[in-house]
């Protein structure tokens, strides 16, 4: 059973300060088995790590978060040349076409809902029911979905700074080992998040914490 991290953000974002050199540095340390670099509407991290196993045996993989006017979407896939401005039906169908994933990130936050017809037809089919950043209400009302709509539910710290990275992850049942896997595993199911709660620890060498960004 490997733990996974989905959702973190280097300092390629905007919003984020954490680096890829402390990730690769920590995350191991922190309990995890993997971690997936989502930065907003950019995968330049594969430029400064190579993808797959590192020599400690954490898995690294890049995706994306991509924003629509519905919500926002981590996608995994050939996307490294997408441009933003798609919509939410159209990028979900691009995703789809292409072989790749894509989980509806914190589909309760507001102002960054997703349309509860996407899950409904079937556009998405994957939606983080657990997030390091939402208010506990905003993870409850995914349960909903997953009753009625049969949608596979994931967890992510949403990581913008070292001390949150690892605080919520996603336990998967197969091995991951590349984007590939990844793909494959989201795609088929045997993943759910990890049960334990979110923790105040912090991560060696981090900082104190800072109010909330979106992302």
């Amino acid at each position: 059973m490997l733990r996974f991290d989905l959702h973190v953000h280097t300092d390629l974002s905007p919003c984020s300060r954490l680096t890829v050199a402390e990730l690769l540095a920590h995350a191991r340390g922190l309990g995890l088995d993997g971690v997936c670099i989502t930065d907003h509407h950019t995968m330049a991290a594969a430029r400064s790590v190579t993808e797959g196993v590192q020599p400690d045996g954490l898995c690294v993989v890049v995706g994306m978060e991509y924003s629509t006017d519905q919500g926002d979407f981590l996608i995994f896939g050939p996307f490294e040349e997408l441009r933003p401005g798609l919509t939410a039906e159209a990028l979900l169908q691009l995703v789809d076409r292409a072989g790749g994933v894509a989980v509806a990130a914190h589909p309760f936050r507001p102002g960054r809902e997703v349309p509860e017809a996407l899950v409904r037809r079937g556009l998405c089919r994957v939606v983080e029911g657990r997030n390091g950043r939402n208010r506990p209400g905003d993870d409850a009302r995914v349960r909903a979905w997953e009753r009625a709509h049969g949608v596979g539910v994931t967890a992510g710290s949403d990581a913008h700074r070292l001390a949150e990275l690892g605080r919520v992850a996603t336990r998967f049942d197969a091995p991951v080992r590349s984007r590939a896997d990844l793909i494959a595993a989201l795609r088929r199911g045997g993943f759910r998040p990890d049960p334990r709660p979110v923790t105040p620890s912090r991560a060696p060498g981090s900082a104190a914490p800072r109010p909330r960004t979106p992302g």
